[in-house]
């Protein structure tokens, strides 16, 4: 095979993997909505409970090494360098509440009129 030919048909097909990545997507369903926005609370919920383990087991180190006899720390402690445990907040269980779907008269939108409502509102408004 021609090298130049090699190159077109590489060039050729290229060109139709970039067009067929740039067509337009489907709009994303409700349905589809509602699973992302469960999603990230969940990984929000994730997030706290990972920083309530990080608290409780950083409080069991402070209390393990204040068990410790200060004649064999490595370093004298420091004066006022012991902060107290901090409360850890339990997130706990995992509890999703979607939100509610937005009403028409909350939303300020105005209301979408039948054919015949739009025929009338239009005669009535020639002069």
């Amino acid at each position: 095979m021609n090298q130049s030919l090699k190159y077109m048909l590489l060039t050729a097909s290229a060109l139709g993997i970039a067009t067929a990545s740039m067509a337009k997507l489907p709009a994303v369903s409700d349905e589809a909505k509602v699973k992302a926005a469960e999603a990230a609370a969940k990984t929000a919920w994730a997030g706290k409970l990972d920083a309530y383990n990080l608290c409780l087991s950083q409080n069991k180190v402070v209390a393990h090494y204040k068990k410790v006899p200060e004649a064999k720390m490595a370093k004298p402690p420091v004066k006022g360098a012991s902060a107290p445990a901090g409360a850890c907040v339990d997130p706990g269980p995992f509890v999703y509440a979607p939100p509610a779907a937005p009403s028409v008269a909350a939303s300020g939108a105005a209301p979408v009129l039948a054919p015949a409502a739009n025929a009338a509102s239009a005669a009535a408004k020639k002069p």
